[in-house]
């Protein structure tokens, strides 16, 4: 059955946090993987993960960092990857096939926003590359991994309203705009939950994309500060806007997608603020062309061929 895109009174809201919404529940014997699980919103979905009694995998393109930031932190594991790179993709796949460890939630909340023009592989955009079509080709690749009832979360924002894909200029060869290539790989993560979860639900599978709400996290590196406190981000004095949610808030929703109970059964759908979000033309909440289900199959169809990875084919 198809889930509707459509509130269902959770009961949580954009101030609950990840503990709040693990609250009662003990993840003890399940595993979880988090990329960006050692940063921002990431970091706080793996502390509380981990403190419900799961097992954390946190793939990291730094691993050094990684583990210095999840130090102290019991049940949590670090590993080498970096989402730009096809090979690297390929390589921790391969060593965590060969582990055999399976995962009931798997994550994918790492990213990049905004950031100046970058090429990678065969000249991709780096945001629609890192964003969409790195976390494509892992979870196609780890897919045996995941176990029956497992969870996905894709991690995309309220900023996907500002482009849907460009299928014309997908990497922008005629001309660079860091905010509208943002938007676009914000959208493809929201069609790759649409399309994945439709593939995967007969698997036992189902996916969930979602908006984190607004938080102010070393996502924003690339942005000067002037920028910020033009848009309203935040004061003279580096305060952030009242609309802000703390990163604790802002891991809820990512957190809630593949453990809550009222999800079972779930999927395919756009959440936010712990919750099924409306379909809206602007403002909060989910575009259509965001959720159209040819678009998603359109996409998948496209990055399988880009990735040269398939685990439905």
């Amino acid at each position: 059955m198809t889930t509707k895109q459509q509130s269902i009174h959770s009961g949580f809201d954009a101030s609950s946090t990840a503990t709040d919404v693990l609250a009662g529940l003990d993840l003890s014997g399940k595993s979880a993987l988090v990329t960006g699980g050692y940063s921002g919103i990431g970091l706080e979905t793996t502390r509380a993960l981990a403190a419900a009694g799961a097992r954390v995998l946190v793939p990291a393109r730094r691993p050094e960092v990684a583990a210095k930031a999840l130090a102290g932190i019991e049940g949590v594991t670090v590993d080498e990857l970096d989402l730009a790179d096809l090979a690297s993709v390929k390589s921790f796949a391969e060593r965590r096939l060969a582990i055999g460890e399976r995962y009931h939630y798997m994550i994918d909340s790492a990213g990049v926003m905004a950031c100046p023009e970058t090429r990678v592989g065969p000249g991709w955009e780096l945001q629609f590359a890192v964003n969409h079509l790195g976390h494509f080709a892992l979870v196609n690749r780890i897919f045996p991994l995941l176990a029956e009832g497992a969870r996905l979360a894709s991690v995309s924002s309220g900023g996907h309203g500002g482009s849907d894909i460009r299928w014309d200029d997908m990497h922008f060869e005629g001309g660079y705009e860091r905010w509208t290539a943002y938007s676009q790989s914000k959208t493809a993560n929201v069609l790759f939950a649409v399309h994945l979860d439709r593939l995967a639900a007969d698997r036992g599978v189902r996916a969930f994309a979602l908006h984190p709400g607004a938080i102010l996290t070393p996502l924003q590196r690339h942005l000067p500060r002037e920028e910020m406190l033009a848009a309203g981000w935040m004061d003279e004095e580096g305060n952030p806007a009242d609309y802000f949610k703390t990163t604790e808030q802002g891991a809820a929703t990512q957190t809630w997608a593949v453990t809550s109970p009222l999800l079972d059964g779930e999927g395919g759908v756009y959440l936010q603020d712990c919750d099924v979000a409306d379909i809206v033309t602007e403002g909060e909440g989910v575009r259509a062309y965001a959720i159209d289900p040819d678009s998603a199959e359109r996409l998948w169809k496209y990055s399988a061929e880009a990735t040269g990875v398939d685990a439905f084919a």
